[in-house]
């Protein structure tokens, strides 16, 4: 089994909703078994127009490899109604594999690390809710990365569905110590 990191991501139509039937339908894929999600970030999209996104990491443990992950992945993006129309288009559920194990991966269909979470604050301060000692291979310390993008507006803005561990529901890190985390100048 693999521990990978996944972020989720949405800013059109009902975000906080697709982000959690996202979570629902990775849990009951086969092979497949969230085991922490971050609570809910609300940003500035990033190098795109359009409204703020919803932002999230769930931690998984999986039996698949890299690339199969990513089509499964892929296809619960296709079933939540996403479509590619240009390069960093509004978005109704986005679904990138971070990390796997400590793999470094470069393919024609996957880059791991994800080539671009190391310069983004949404990614990294939920991945660190839920794993604060991981290390990003080949980019080095979060805490430190994340400390370079404190230009990025970010706002703690929730959990994510039932927060119970004993209704078997994964461990939730709350986010409410925090309301604002990063403001541009």
């Amino acid at each position: 089994m693999s521990t990978c990191y996944i972020g989720l991501g949405a800013n059109v139509g009902q975000p906080r909703e697709a982000i959690e039937s996202a979570i629902a339908a990775i849990d009951r894929e086969p092979g497949l078994r969230v085991c922490a999600r971050s609570g809910l970030y609300r940003s500035e999209p990033v190098g795109a127009q359009g409204p703020d996104f919803l932002n999230a990491v769930i931690q998984i443990e999986s039996s698949l490899t890299p690339t199969e992950l990513l089509t499964v992945l892929q296809r619960i993006e296709h079933e939540a109604g996403r479509d590619r129309p240009y390069p960093n288009a509004p978005r109704t559920l986005d679904l990138d594999l971070l990390l796997v194990d400590e793999l470094e991966l470069e393919t024609p269909k996957l880059t791991l690390p994800h080539p671009r979470m190391h310069r983004r604050a949404f990614v990294l301060q939920p991945l660190l809710d839920i794993a604060p000692d991981v290390q990003i291979p080949g980019k080095g310390d979060t805490r430190k990365l994340l400390a370079a993008c404190s230009d990025q507006r970010m706002a703690a803005a929730g959990a994510i569905g039932p927060t119970d561990p004993s209704a078997g529901a994964p461990r939730q890190v709350p986010n409410d110590i925090a309301k604002t985390l990063y403001r541009a100048p």
